[in-house]
């Protein structure tokens, strides 16, 4: 009879650890997949910052015809576009790190308020408005402004979710003893977001 409870208890015992083990993995796991879909959702931002990124040389070069006046407007546009393609670079590399994604905002606001300023003064300018040159690339950078918001939306919801399932108790235990990190949100300032996509002449 004592040899029968104590399998029992050994049984129980074993059932446990195992029931133990797969938390663990499952968890683990878990955390591993949400990491990745918010990596791979920043990965389509990247795409959309980098098409924004090369279609701005060619609206600088348009603009340039025109605007020879306006070299200062001109160079603060092309210097925060090159700030913004090395900040974009750097997040590429480390998706979710606070500090990179903070750069990366700071430098995507930069260069949409340049913008913003470069179309303003464009105003002033007739035949630069209906040169159709012009009309085509604001045209795809409008395009690629609503994709840029429409990525960041998807990145920012899956940095959420993956936020929340390792802050949680008993999968924060997990997260902590496997250094999975807080990751960031990309953040834009709303008077950019709402400005930048109407390159309007």
């Amino acid at each position: 009879m004592g040899s029968f409870m104590l399998l029992g208890i050994l049984v129980a015992i074993g059932v446990v650890i195992i029931m133990l083990l797969w938390w663990c993995i499952s968890t683990y796991n878990g955390l591993v997949t949400l990491r990745n879909r918010y990596q791979n959702s920043f990965s389509q931002i990247s795409v959309q910052l980098k098409r924004r990124h090369d279609l701005i040389p060619n609206l600088v070069e348009t603009a340039k015809a025109y605007m020879s006046h306006e070299r200062g407007t001109l160079e603060a546009v092309t210097q925060a576009r090159n700030i913004a393609t090395q900040a974009g670079n750097n997040a590429a590399s480390k998706p979710g790190d606070p500090a990179v994604m903070k750069a990366l905002s700071g430098a995507e606001n930069q260069l949409g308020l340049a913008l913003g300023r470069l179309m303003m003064v464009a105003e002033a300018y007739p035949d630069l408005k209906a040169n159709q040159n012009m009309l085509s690339l604001q045209e795809e950078l409008s395009s690629t402004e609503n994709k840029v918001s429409f990525s960041r939306q998807a990145y920012n919801d899956s940095v959420m979710a993956y936020n929340v399932q390792r802050e949680v108790f008993p999968a924060s235990l997990i997260a902590g003893g496997f250094s999975f990190l807080p990751a960031e949100l990309f953040e834009l300032d709303n008077a950019e977001e709402k400005n930048a996509p109407k390159v309007n002449f």
